[in-house]
């Protein structure tokens, strides 16, 4: 079950990161943007599963398992950049986008889309 939460963890958060590129698709940007909207208030939610949830699993894999996965290094990424306004460091995050650091933040939340997808699919 806390696979399940970490994957969706990486699904939901990637897209809110992602948002600002995802908005430029054709002909399903403007109903994208508005399903972001609804889903920002619960950006904080989504962002402490994602550090508990990678958290949990990097100390399981560090102490007994196998070895670490990508699956929840790109969850702790993923919880801790929903979460930077609410960390109070002095500095925001440049907002998603199509150009410049905003990219790159865009870039990988397509790429913790893509995880949480392939952590859907991959058995346990």
């Amino acid at each position: 079950m806390l696979e399940l939460i970490l994957d969706l963890c990486n699904i939901l958060g990637g897209f809110l990161l992602a948002i600002g590129l995802l908005t430029l698709l054709p002909r399903a940007g403007d109903d994208l943007g508005r399903f972001a909207e609804r889903l920002a208030p619960f950006r904080w939610i989504v962002g402490v599963a994602a550090l508990v949830c990678g958290g949990y699993f990097l100390i399981v894999h560090l102490t007994s398992g196998p070895k670490v996965f990508h699956f929840e290094v790109v969850a702790i990424a993923v919880g801790v950049l929903l979460l930077w306004d609410r960390l109070r460091t002095g500095r925001s995050l440049p907002a998603s986008g199509s150009s410049g650091p905003g990219l790159v933040l865009a870039v990988f939340g397509v790429i913790a889309m893509i995880v949480g997808l392939q952590g859907l699919f991959t058995p346990d």
